[in-house]
């Protein structure tokens, strides 16, 4: 097939001489056509005097270059074409079933369309019988030609309005043996709505939520498999966790969108302090793999980070402030758990050895193969990667700007995302360029857990005098200075 064919299509027109009036319509129809890109073929621009016109109209049926035949339904050309009038053979443009026959099955659906022009007084479409099975175009309503005429058009070029997508990679879940189940949906449709109508039993149900998640938690937990690499079995165990993710983080937000008090605050508190024990070893084992937890170290980290994130969103400082602040207990036993039995926010990030190794063993070249898998993650509109890489930082900053000398800090946040603010410049976040304006930074201050612009300047002297260590990747930094638009904060009314 030539480029000329495929851009303007041969269409040939097929119609009976019914009047004046339905010839003039036919004739419009293959104007609109030509106008469109189609090279209309018809007997009152192709069929010459002394032309055979029997031949004609076989060559226009069974024609391959001829790739699509219009026929022209009315009443006169459906009894003609049925042989129900002296025959077909009077008039040359009436395909008859016998013609039509000539066609490859396969080719007539390509090649055929009925285009209605007019029915029946029941609205029934006058078609020939050999017609009757196939898709048609109804054209005789005045008031819907020209979107029938699209439809036409489209099926000559072989570009319909709905296309198949492209198809993808089946979900993993379908080939393993059992779907973990936290058994938390219906519990979360519960919650949900019970907070968006403001019904007193929002608290039991969040709560109910929550505590169900915690108990049913263990079922991520992974049992390493004889000939399988262990950080292949984390990726697989991450990846499923996705739509749980997306309901707890669904429901953060609804929490702070419909009861934002420090009742609600407290329980989304009381949910990571029954969660935080997963990410470490297991009181009463005496022995340990290493890398045991990471996966569930990895979903510590990043459902913080979309609370933090869901909260600034909303401007909820006080409840961010609530998630670094206060304390988390930690059941004594653990052999990682604080002395005290109280873990300061910072235990909600991890190392992830188990995708350290996974990058050496893959050859994978990643300067944090963790911030690659967040960002990928991160398809959800409502809170961007941009959105989850300004919480990053905060606990960042909330981190550093502890005492140094504090021993319930004997570890600092490392912000896994912020690698990606190393890249070129980097804009200051949201936060931090609406804290010019005085106003602002004293409502935000409050998820710094500072009073005044002076802490800040005190931190950023610091990280410039070496003092305290901004994170490195290879050579590349994170500038705070920047990201916090220092020389801008409340600087303005």
């Amino acid at each position: 097939m030539t480029q000329n064919e495929i851009d303007s299509p041969k269409a040939f027109l097929s119609y009976s001489w019914t009047s004046s009036d339905h010839e003039a319509w036919v004739l419009q129809l293959a104007t609109d056509l030509e106008e469109s890109g189609v090279h209309v073929i018809i007997d009152k621009w192709d069929l010459r005097e002394g032309a055979d016109k029997y031949a004609f109209m076989e060559k226009m049926v069974t024609d391959k270059s001829i790739r699509k035949v219009i026929v022209i339904c009315d009443r006169t050309y459906a009894e003609k074409a049925d042989g129900r009038m002296g025959g077909v053979g009077t008039e040359t443009q009436i395909i008859s079933q016998e013609l039509y026959s000539q066609v490859d099955a396969t080719d007539q659906e390509q090649k055929f369309v009925a285009v209605i022009a007019e029915k029946d007084e029941k609205s029934n479409p006058y078609i020939p019988t050999f017609l009757k099975s196939r898709i048609y175009i109804d054209m005789a309503d005045p008031q819907s030609r020209s979107e029938n005429l699209e439809q036409l058009l489209r099926w000559i070029f072989d570009q319909p309005l709905y296309k198949r997508p492209e198809r993808g990679k089946p979900p993993v879940y379908l080939f393993e043996d059992r779907k973990i189940s936290l058994g938390t949906t219906a519990l979360y449709r519960q919650a949900a709505e019970a907070l968006r109508q403001n019904k007193g039993t929002a608290y039991g149900l969040c709560r109910d939520y929550f505590d169900t998640f915690a108990e049913n938690f263990e079922k991520f937990r992974i049992e390493p498999e004889k000939g399988r690499e262990f950080d292949d079995q984390v990726i697989e165990n991450l990846e499923s966790f996705l739509p749980y993710r997306d309901e707890v983080v669904d429901l953060f937000m609804t929490i702070i969108r419909y009861r934002p008090n420090a009742e609600m605050y407290e329980v989304v508190h009381h949910f990571f302090e029954r969660i935080l024990p997963y990410g470490y070893w297991p009181a009463g084992q005496s022995t340990w793999n290493a890398w045991g937890s990471d996966n569930f170290k990895f979903i510590l980290n990043e459902l913080f980070l979309y609370a933090i994130a869901a909260l600034i969103k909303d401007r909820r400082f006080d409840g961010t402030n609530e998630l670094f602040e206060r304390d988390y207990y930690f059941r004594t036993g653990s052999a990682e758990a604080p002395d005290d039995g109280m873990a300061p926010f910072i235990y909600f990030v991890g190392s992830f050895r188990v995708l350290a190794r996974r990058n050496e063993r893959l050859k994978l070249r990643r300067l944090n193969l963790a911030a690659d898998i967040f960002k990928e993650r991160s398809k959800r509109v409502d809170l961007t990667f941009v959105d989850i890489m300004q919480a990053d930082f905060l606990a960042y900053l909330r981190s550093e700007l502890q005492p140094a000398n504090s021993s319930h800090f004997k570890f600092i946040w490392w912000p896994h995302t912020l690698i990606y603010t190393t890249f070129g410049h980097h804009a200051p976040f949201e936060i931090f360029a609406r804290a010019q304006s005085v106003r602002f930074f004293d409502q935000m201050k409050i998820a710094l857990g500072i009073t005044k612009k002076d802490c800040l300047l005190n931190l950023n002297e610091d990280f410039r005098s070496g003092k305290r260590k901004v994170p490195k990747w290879e050579f590349d930094s994170i500038d705070p200075a920047a990201l916090m638009n220092l020389d801008k904060i409340a600087t303005k009314p």
